[in-house]
């Protein structure tokens, strides 16, 4: 696998040049002849080495009229690209459907429509499915559409409704309707473009060809069900648009009638209260009386979210126990236990926010957030030292065995049976979280426990594990296949051969495609890491995440070890091997850092405006550069790799020694800022940087540190 990421890196390279110099005039590219063009042959047969799907002896001369044929269409002299792409979906049966794709699209801005759904053919019989049966549908609607053939056009659409991208499909379905003068079919077709996808662009052209077949139709248009112009609304508060779905909600509530209008008034207020006009919204809220019992509580609930806002703790305490009187069992009021527990929570008053909790997790078991109302009392009386600490996290494991606290529950009960000097059962918990959640935070601190470990002896008895037989961890894929299947070889092939020859979009694409339907999305996001990430290591880490998302469940020694350069990038290597020793910091750990904060994006901007690989504030940056005489600064140095390193690594350094050298507490001031991480500290008695860790009440900056630890061991362990 080494050996074919790095021949096709290198053949990338190699490719990319030629056709530089090939195609830099607008004339029709020479072929490839001589020296030039064995290079080009042997180097393409060794890129897909393993992949024996594609004979490169013909390859080079239809793949270079491919390419003519793409430059000139994109130059939109389109004669000159229909007569290299014609004869290509027989020449290059590989890519057969991407040649039909840009010779139709050629001749339909060429006006010869008649010849558009001709060409497309190859992109119909295209096995594996080819990933340009969307636009290939769209494109021959428009076709037929130009020709006068609506009915074909509608036909053509609804064959390949399935493949059809939305909203666009629906869009082209609903105008092919209207023009095949089946106004009652495209009004429905409109219909659904306007109310499911209410933020697209094609929204509004479907709101304009809805108000004109209302006209036209009269009676005999088809009124849209109240339930659906209410979703439409609904989805506009939910997205934040707060005056788009007030205007919606304010006109549409005297059609509604029943719970729907009742959902309707509460929304109103809610829309209010999410444009911050909490008066506003109370006063909508509490006018509201004899409500269905649904919309009543969430009626109740936010009138409770206005007074806390407001800071009216009376009203507050108020509609807090009016909601657990009136609807004990409703959702929305274990909303409100969450709400009321988290702001004592992250104010640190646990006698106070015990009892809610508890009541969360006791009153609503089955509800998936009680796992965290279950854990935030289980690890108070955990780090209280409390006597029924090791029940707690027993029960934990018992009621919640796929809360994303078990391996934190499972290395705990291991330290306090460390505590009670019965190693074997510690060392059954610590391989349990091994097993389970190999490349996790708590894998990381329960292998540093093992290592400690005296080994088992022969007689030993682990009473831990009769009780780990009785937990019912999730069934997670513990290993992938990266053995391609025959589809899946076709694809990269195809990829490889688009990307030859600078085609690197649609090689994406094809790979994609791949990913999100056939069975290998690892693979998949190992080549398209592979094609991008060595020029940008921020979209091949993305890939990786999205469509190799288990990866932290699957054992390290399961993988290629490729597949964990791609997963765990490590680019400007000098730079940070230099200043992470200049700084005596690990530089696994920076890495590690930057992986977090930028994916290695030297061009990252964040919210706050933090810039670069470290991210970096401007005016942090600024006075940086003053203590380590760093000249000239200006904040457009913040996205230079160098500059970003040398003041990131310089401002973690001074932090850790400010924290007397805890890493955990340092990470947590580099998020959320140092005077917060000096408070955590004093919170508790930790006898472990884990203890530390587990206590961060942001769950943003507690995930951060643990993230940052766990990647910093995987990129020990890739690297060293």
């Amino acid at each position: 696998m080494h050996w074919r990421t790095t021949m096709h890196r290198y053949w990338g390279r190699i490719t990319r040049g030629l056709w530089r110099k090939t195609f830099s005039s607008t004339r029709r590219p020479r072929a490839l002849t001589g020296a030039a063009g064995a290079k080009y042959l042997v180097l393409g047969g060794l890129a897909v080495a393993g992949f024996a799907v594609w004979s490169f002896a013909a390859a080079p001369e239809p793949l270079m009229d491919l390419k003519a044929g793409v430059v000139a269409l994109d130059a939109k002299r389109y004669q000159g690209a229909i007569a290299s792409l014609s004869p290509l979906p027989k020449r290059m049966p590989e890519l057969a459907d991407y040649a039909a794709w840009f010779l139709a699209s050629a001749q339909s801005e060429a006006r010869n429509y008649p010849a558009v759904t001709n060409s497309l053919d190859p992109v119909w019989k295209q096995n594996p499915p080819s990933p340009l049966l969307s636009k290939s549908a769209l494109l021959a609607a428009d076709a037929y559409s130009q020709t006068g053939a609506f009915g074909d056009a509608v036909d053509v659409l609804r064959n390949n409704y399935a493949a059809l991208n939305q909203p666009e499909g629906d869009l082209a379905l609903a105008k092919a309707f209207e023009a095949a003068s089946d106004p009652v079919s495209a009004a429905v077709y409109f219909q659904r473009v306007f109310y499911s996808y209410p933020l697209s662009a094609e929204a509004g052209q479907a709101e304009m060809a809805l108000d004109r077949l209302k006209m036209a139709l009269g009676a005999k248009f088809p009124p849209a069900m109240a339930g659906t112009m209410l979703g439409r609304a609904l989805k506009l508060v939910d997205s934040g648009y707060a005056w788009r779905a007030r205007k919606e909600l304010e006109a549409l509530i005297p059609q509604l009638g029943g719970a729907d209008k009742d959902l309707a008034r509460v929304r109103l207020g809610v829309a209010e209260y999410n444009a911050k006009d909490t008066a506003a919204a109370q006063r909508q809220l509490a006018t509201l009386q004899n409500l269905a019992p649904e919309p009543d509580a969430e009626r109740l609930y936010y009138l409770y979210l206005c007074a806390r806002r407001l800071k009216d703790e009376q009203t507050a305490t108020r509609e807090y126990h009016k909601l657990e009187m009136l609807y004990p069992n409703a959702t929305w009021r274990l909303q409100t236990l969450i709400a009321n527990g988290d702001r004592l929570f992250l104010e640190h008053q646990p006698d106070q926010y015990e009892p809610v909790y508890r009541a969360c997790y006791e009153n609503f078991p089955t509800d998936p957030r009680a796992a965290v109302c279950h854990w935030r009392v289980t690890w108070l009386h955990y780090l209280r030292r409390q006597s029924d600490a090791a029940d707690l996290l027993r029960d934990h494991l018992k009621l919640f065995p796929a809360s994303e606290n078990a391996s934190a529950a499972l290395y705990y009960l291991g330290r306090q049976s460390e505590t009670l000097k019965d190693n074997p059962g510690a060392r059954a918990l610590y391989e349990e979280i091994a097993s389970q959640y190999p490349n996790q935070y708590y894998a990381v601190v329960a292998r540093e426990r093992l290592a400690k470990l005296p080994p088992r002896g022969p007689k030993d008895v682990a009473n831990a594990e009769a009780f780990l037989k009785t937990i019912r961890f999730p069934q997670r894929a513990r290993t992938w296949n990266f053995e391609a299947t025959s589809v899946m070889k076709s694809r990269i092939v195809r990829a490889k051969m688009l990307a030859s020859i600078g085609l690197t979009p649609w090689a994406e694409g094809e790979l994609r495609y791949g990913a999100e339907r056939e069975g290998q999305p690892q693979l998949a996001a190992m080549e398209l890491a592979s094609l991008i990430g060595e020029e940008k290591p921020e979209i091949g880490l993305r890939y990786i995440k999205r469509y190799a998302n288990g990866y932290l469940y699957v054992p390290f020694e399961s993988a290629p070890r490729d597949f964990w350069k791609l997963a765990f990038p490590l680019p400007y290597k000098a730079d940070l091997d230099r200043f992470s020793k200049a700084n005596s910091l690990d530089p696994f750990l920076v890495a590690a850092l930057i992986r977090q904060e930028s994916e290695f994006d030297a061009r990252a901007v964040s919210r706050a405006s933090a810039r670069g690989l470290t991210q970096i504030m401007p005016e942090t940056g600024r006075e940086l550069s003053r203590r380590i005489h760093l000249a000239p600064y200006s904040t457009a140095r913040l996205f230079e790799p160098a500059v970003s390193l040398q003041l990131g690594t310089y401002y973690l350094k001074m932090v850790i020694n400010q924290l007397n050298g805890q890493s955990e507490a340092a990470l947590a001031a580099y998020n959320a800022g140092l005077s917060r991480a000096k408070t955590w500290l004093a919170w508790g008695d930790y006898r472990e940087p884990a203890e530390f860790t587990e206590t961060i009440p942001f769950t943003e900056t507690r995930t951060y540190v643990q993230t940052i630890m766990r990647n910093a061991d995987m990129y020990r362990r890739t690297y060293q």
